[in-house]
């Protein structure tokens, strides 16, 4: 449900019931305070979609109470998301109201936008596209200054580019970000850079490798790479593999290495037990891994892959859920105690949360 009050204050009190939450999760660990990072309070997602709710020849932005779909919220605006995706939302409801050919059977409207001021909006049909539907939409792309792909089923077109490019400052430099329709990005642009900013002053300055699984596009990948000797990323997802080696490439990063794996197929191949044709040419045995990275999603890690990280003198973990964060903790506490932790408010006005935790090897007392 939208909030009606998007006050500070209201802002505050739902932080803070976060904040007790996450406190009391990690509670069995150790008694170090988060450091939380806010959102600010509207103009945060850079990404949203709306169905639309179709009345005669009317066609309204609409969002649905959980568990209904026929009880519309009808929207002119939406507070939440970025000033951009506000600024395009009634020019396309303009334009599809006066033009049948965008409008017929028009079901679902995507957003993408980004800190850098680019956009991309994906219009899915209940119909074939045509050449008709193409030309109305090229010139529609050139109107607003954006990108579109229009979705049907079984068919793509493309005007434009199918991504935006978001450029994130972290430790003094930008990196620039392709990110892909439909692939996953960050959806809370300024919570993901204080976000990158505590993981790499969590990871540190060092010498020796990093190993992260579930990379993405390179989110964290990226500005990781300045700060060890060289990374090996693993992600199963094509569309974010195709992105972050477009990333690489792009910020002239040459000390990464990424691998098509998914993190339970990286821990078979550390733990030899099958080989894989993806890592015929790296040598695993050549990496000195200091430290691991993991972003898994909201499952968290298996049981196999959370023994895994157990090897590791050092587990940075960001996490999208609280509770499989620190039933993960629980299988590593016996060897690795929690040194950092973190609290990033990514999507206020929920109860969502996403936080991190840095974790380091016990001292062996003799």
């Amino acid at each position: 449900m939208l909030p009606t009050d998007f006050s500070e204050i209201a802002y505050n009190q739902q932080l803070a019931q976060k904040v007790a939450r996450l406190k009391s999760l990690l509670t069995p660990f150790t008694d170090i305070t988060p450091s939380v990072y806010v959102s600010p309070l509207t103009h945060y997602r850079m990404r949203t979609e709306f169905r639309l709710w179709v009345n005669g020849e009317q066609r309204d932005y609409a969002m649905f109470e959980k568990g209904t779909k026929n009880q519309p919220i009808l929207l002119d605006n939406f507070p939440i998301a970025s000033e951009l995706i506000n600024e395009l939302m009634p020019k396309l409801k303009t334009a599809w109201q006066k033009s049948s050919i965008l409008s017929n059977r028009l079901f679902q409207v995507e957003f993408l936008t980004t800190l850098s001021n680019q956009a991309l909006v994906t219009l899915c049909y209940h119909v074939p596209i045509n050449e008709e539907w193409k030309l109305a939409a090229e010139q529609l792309a050139k109107e607003l200054g954006i990108s579109i792909i229009g979705r049907s089923r079984g068919k793509r077109v493309v005007i434009g580019k199918d991504y935006v490019v978001e450029k994130l400052s972290v430790n003094q430099r930008v990196f620039s970000y392709r990110q892909p329709e439909g692939a996953f990005s960050q959806p809370n642009a300024e919570v993901n850079q204080k976000m990158l900013h505590w993981a790499c002053q969590a990871l540190g300055q060092r010498t020796d490798d990093l190993l992260e699984l579930y990379c993405g596009n390179g989110n964290f990948t990226l500005p990781f790479s300045t700060q060890v000797r060289q990374v090996l990323a693993t992600e199963i997802s094509k569309s974010s593999v195709n992105a972050a080696l477009a990333n690489l490439e792009d910020n002239n990063i040459n000390n990464i290495r990424l691998v098509r794996l998914s993190a339970e197929e990286l821990t078979q191949a550390l733990n030899k037990v099958r080989p894989f044709r993806r890592l015929a040419n790296i040598d695993l045995d050549s990496y000195q891994f200091g430290t691991v990275f993991v972003d898994p999603p909201r499952a968290g890690m298996d049981p196999d892959t959370c023994e895994l990280t157990r090897r590791f003198d050092r587990i940075l973990y960001i996490s999208c859920n609280p509770e499989t964060l620190a039933q993960n903790i629980a299988q590593l506490a016996d060897t690795h105690e929690i040194t950092a932790c973190a609290l990033f408010d990514q999507f206020p006005w929920t109860d969502h949360m996403e936080s991190g935790v840095l974790l380091e090897r016990k001292i062996k007392v003799s």
